[in-house]
């Protein structure tokens, strides 16, 4: 401020002692305000616009911004290794699961929730890293709204329609062996399926694969990715590929990928029993990578399973906090029985959206999550951050 500046400020306050004062006051209580919500003391949300948000770094609990997306640098990393393994947000506040595995040319597309609008937001990001327009391999999982409304996606309006299964030439669809779904959503899956069966894509089913050796229809138990890097696609067999199950979850495909004396393990929303039967009935190795069972149920990721595997990291697909399907927060996903378990096993959690605080949306955890495997150990890619779960302050006020 300048002297001139200055007198002209004395002069009014002399003048308008009381204006002065309340001027003062209010400009004081702004900065007040502005400096608690930097800290995190207070949300005030309209100055989230206004104020830098701290990195994690200097602020590590403060995970509560939009999720921000991978640098042209991490694309670039990315789509120079030999193996990345994606867990996608999928554009709205509802939980559902969606993995992209990418080796080389080839890309295998697990699952595709959680809404069918989701199928525009899966679609934008696969299309960074598949630029050919062919996903060589695909896996549905169960029946279920949040596993496979992307496949069939919204009509477009113009005679044609969003989903996966409309968008990409498919090599081979890997699909549950049964269900009991009678929805109309599976109802327009099926009809999904018999596009893609019309354009030639490859269709079996799980237990098809377990029991097909190699056999002349090519439904095989193994599926070759990469063979000078040794990467394998591997189906693993459960009973309820050939038993009814109680729940639509236990129908769940199980995969390994393999790359050498690697490996990363997806059991879609296998529960208890069906975990039970995996154990028993596959040689499970120690892996590197586990996409949480279920989003981090309670009635799934058993110890059972857990103390086989020793998973090195853990991946959760979900909207952390969401009362979609219930109000106690102890079982809202990942829930505390999922937190308490894994935690005997491994830290290194990750989450990928977080319900908004006004419940009526969602903003990112870490983001759509990036798995780098290195010859030094694996790295992790996340388009917000990667503040570990337990670091959260979610975690602090829900889960310790």
């Amino acid at each position: 401020m300048t002297k001139k500046q200055r007198r002209a400020v004395e002069k009014t306050a002399k003048k308008h002692p009381v204006v002065f004062v309340i001027i003062f006051l209010l400009v004081a209580s702004i900065g007040l305000c502005c400096f608690l919500h930097w800290k995190g003391i207070i949300h005030i949300s309209f100055l989230d616009k206004i104020i830098p948000q701290q990195n994690e770094q200097e602020n590590p609990l403060d995970i509560d911004t939009v999720g921000g997306k991978f640098t042209e640098a991490d694309i670039t990393e990315v789509k120079s290794n030999d193996l990345s393994i994606h867990f996608l947000e999928l554009g709205n506040k509802y939980t559902g699961d969606c993995t992209l595995i990418k080796t080389g040319n080839t890309e295998v597309l697990i699952d595709a929730g959680s809404r069918k609008s989701s199928a525009e937001t899966i679609k934008a990001y696969v299309d960074t890293f598949c630029t050919d327009g062919v996903l060589e391999y695909v896996i549905a999982t169960h029946a279920h709204q949040d596993h496979i409304a992307g496949f069939v996606g919204n009509s477009d309006g113009k005679g044609s329609r969003t989903g996966i299964f409309y968008q990409y030439e498919i090599g081979t669809l890997i699909q549950f062996s049964q269900s009991e779904a009678t929805s109309n959503l599976y109802e327009e899956y099926q009809e999904a399926v018999s596009y893609l069966q019309s354009n030639d894509t490859i269709v079996y089913d799980a237990l098809e694969c377990w029991k097909g050796g190699n056999a002349t229809t090519g439904a095989r138990r193994t599926f070759v990715l990469d063979a000078e890097k040794d990467i394998t696609l591997n189906i693993l067999y459960q009973k309820y590929y050939e038993q009814d199950a109680s729940s639509e979850n236990d129908y769940s495909v199980c995969t390994l990928l393999s790359e050498g004396d690697n490996h990363y393990l997806f059991t879609g929303d296998l529960e208890e029993d069906g975990e039970e039967s995996l154990v028993e009935s596959n040689n499970l190795p120690q892996v590197r990578l586990f996409k949480a069972g279920h989003h981090g149920s309670k009635t799934s990721n058993t110890d059972t399973l857990l103390s086989v595997i020793r998973p090195e990291i853990v991946c959760v697909c979900c909207c952390c906090g969401s009362d979609e399907y219930t109000e106690n927060t102890d079982n809202q996903f990942p829930t505390k029985k999922f937190t308490q378990t894994v935690s005997k096993y491994t830290d290194k959690v990750y989450v990928t959206s977080i319900v908004a605080d006004n419940k009526d949306g969602y903003t990112s955890m870490n983001g759509n999550i990036i798995i780098l495997p290195k010859d030094d150990g694996i790295k992790v890619r996340c388009s917000n951050n990667t503040t570990l779960l337990k670091d959260t302050k979610w975690f602090a006020q829900y889960r310790k």
